[in-house]
């Protein structure tokens, strides 16, 4: 019987497996092809570690796929699989296997056609090269892509689990690297990283690794990584190793959780961002990295490699290609550093005030650190802060928010997460209670990153944000300040500045940036914006890269002059520097806010915060609210320039 260009010879009979070959694919199919699928294919990612098969694991994915019809993939042995998911495990209708030996039947209309209607799809072990070599660039990656696209569940198992990600190790020599020998040339050609093939979303960033602890692969794991970050266009690259007796489960929006037929088998991520520079032919070498164990208890985020409920925690170091474990002392130090704003001076407070924005900041910074003590995420940690400065009125956000030229309040915050590289911001919002909650509704519950005036309210009541009457942001301080601006500028020339009677309107802003436990960073910036203001003018701290900035490497938030700080891209240029040059913090800083910014006309200040828990507080006026805290859980406060403040020393 001829068929679409391939020649079946092939019987089938209900529940019986069935067999047919053609020109470079060898199909089999038990179940019956003809039944409708149950329910609706829902989006699913199962991540298989390469050894028995995990029954629980498939038994999760199949509901995925609506207990429907299966495709699996596979470029070795024959239809086991399908026999083992339709006979041993069960609730699936049929599954149907190729099994192919060339890239010729990558194009034929009868694979692609089961591929298309196929409600789950499952790429087998085996060699991840003639994966590579029979699919990348065929109308079968084409079908792999749009499957996903669709929103229906994908698997794989060893080879079939390397090829998922954004970046794989294809073995395209023909071996199979070993931690030593990629320990010993990471750059080398025997690492053969691809890219470019499947296009999964939650796998972004991210190259993976079976049979992860039975064969000792966190070396060349790391090897996979550093190479990968030559391709990256300077992104983070997440290393995710999967043990045999283990599958990651991830659900449509990125949330995992662990199945493991074993006790101690689970999951390890492996952070990228390697600063130190590798070199081809020389031994990999890294200063520091961190990895994060993921168990049966844990919950893991995917692409970001978040890990709640961890199971381990452990640095290490490659000198030479060695592996090192690092001690415990030198692990990821949790830090949470704020402002409440640059441009204050001695005589703006007398010593009770004084006392009170210290103690204000002081609160803050235990709020911060109560979350990262916890093991909450790092924006956790920054809103818990900022919210606390938000209440305290003697700062310029929230409750103490300075008045616009007509006599109203208008707000503004932004946060973003270094992970992710997910931000949400709003603006001219004036019933927001705590303008820094509902940034991060904008992030979390919303596919926009800014919102604005009542717009941003409306969506504000949808999150069940608290909103208030706008007589509670009037303090008597923030009225006395605009009286007399208004009256400065009536006596001052018609075309007067809207600074003119107030030598600092611009100052104030309040914020935050942490470093939590999985050693990933948040930054996050909330203000009542500029005193006098008119025309709903808006400043940096809402504009991502200006005022707030965070990526895998840096966070940065901005209290200033807003316009410069926006004109330069004050935050995103700090962080550039890190990334993009290996400046240090602290000189990045200092670079943008005591050189950049002065230099077209503006001052003002900011706090940067890296992935190693260093520091910098940077300002070019007479003062600035600032702390920070530690694992030790010792607040560090100041507001003058001559307040002394250790920093620290980070790892």
């Amino acid at each position: 019987m001829r068929k679409t260009g391939m020649r079946w010879t092939l019987a089938l009979w209900l529940g019986i497996a069935g067999v047919a070959s053609a020109a470079g694919v060898e199909r089999h199919v038990i179940g019956d092809t003809a039944l409708p699928t149950p329910s609706a294919p829902k989006p699913g990612l199962l991540l298989m570690g390469g050894g028995d098969r995990n029954y629980e694991a498939i038994r999760w994915f199949l509901g995925k796929a609506g207990h429907g019809h299966v495709v699996v993939l596979r470029a070795s042995y024959a239809g086991e699989i399908g026999e083992e998911f339709h006979n041993d495990v069960g609730g699936v209708a049929s599954v149907e296997t190729f099994v192919f030996s060339s890239r010729e039947a990558s194009t034929d209309p009868a694979v692609l056609a089961s591929l298309a209607k196929a409600d789950g799809i499952f790429i087998a072990g085996g060699d991840q090269s003639n994966y590579v070599n029979f699919w990348k660039g065929t109308p079968v990656e084409d079908a792999l892509n749009a499957h996903i696209a669709a929103g229906k569940p994908i698997g794989g198992t060893s080879a079939g689990l390397a090829i998922l990600g954004e970046f794989l190790y294809g073995a395209m020599d023909g071996g199979s690297l070993r931690s030593p020998q990629a320990l010993s040339n990471p750059l080398g050609d025997a690492n053969t990283i691809e890219r470019d093939f499947l296009r999964v979303p939650l796998l972004r960033g991210v190259v993976t690794d079976t049979h992860f602890r039975e064969r000792d692969r966190l070396g060349r794991l790391l090897a996979f990584i550093a190479k990968a970050e030559t391709l990256s266009d300077g992104r983070v690259v997440i290393g995710l190793g999967v043990d045999e007796d283990a599958a990651v489960a991830v659900e449509g929006d990125g949330t995992s959780r662990i199945f493991a037929t074993t006790p101690q088998s689970g999951a390890l991520v492996v952070r990228g961002g390697f600063t130190d520079v590798q070199q081809r032919g020389k031994p990999l070498r890294i200063t520091r990295v961190d990895t994060v164990g993921a168990g049966t208890g844990s919950v893991l985020h995917l692409p970001t490699g978040r890990v709640e409920h961890a199971v381990s925690r452990q640095s290490y170091a490659v000198e030479r290609g060695r592996l090192r474990e690092l001690p415990a002392s030198e692990g990821v130090p949790v830090v949470l550093a704020i402002h409440g704003g640059a441009g204050v001076e001695r005589g703006d407070l007398d010593a009770a005030g004084l006392a009170e924005a210290r103690a204000a900041l002081e609160t803050a910074l235990r709020a911060g650190h109560a979350k990262l003590q916890a093991g909450a995420p790092a924006m956790d940690a920054v809103k818990a802060a900022i919210t606390v400065l938000e209440d305290a009125p003697m700062f310029n956000a929230g409750k103490g928010a300075v008045f616009t030229h007509d006599g109203r309040n208008e707000l503004d915050a932004a946060v973003m997460d270094g992970a992710s590289g997910q931000a949400g911001a709003i603006a001219g919002v004036s019933r927001v209670r705590n303008p820094i909650l509902l940034a991060d509704a904008v992030m979390t519950s919303s596919p926009h990153v800014m919102m604005v005036g009542e717009g941003a309210e409306a969506f504000a009541k949808t999150q069940d944000i608290a909103l208030v009457d706008p007589a509670y942001f009037r303090t008597e301080r923030r009225w006395q300040q605009l009286q007399r601006a208004l009256e400065a500028e009536r006596k001052s020339q018609p075309q007067a500045s809207v600074l003119t009677g107030d030598a600092r309107p611009y100052f104030g802003t309040v914020g935050a940036v942490a470093l939590d436990v999985d050693g990933l960073l948040a930054a996050g910036t909330s203000t009542g914006g500029m005193t006098n203001k008119r025309y709903g003018r808006v400043g940096d701290a809402p504009i991502i890269g200006a005022g707030t900035w965070a990526d895998a490497r840096c966070a940065v938030s901005g209290t200033g002059w807003g316009e410069y700080y926006i004109r330069t891209a004050a935050a995103h240029e700090i962080c550039a520097r890190v990334r993009l040059r290996g400046d240090d913090i602290r000189v990045a800083s200092d670079a943008v806010i005591d050189q950049l910014i002065p230099g077209a006309g503006g001052d003002g200040g900011a706090i940067a915060l890296d992935a190693d828990g260093r520091v910098a507080f940077p300002f070019n006026t007479p003062g600035m609210y600032r702390g920070w805290i530690g694992a030790d859980g010792v607040p560090h406060v100041a507001v003058f320039r001559e307040d002394t403040i250790a920093l620290p020393d980070g790892r």
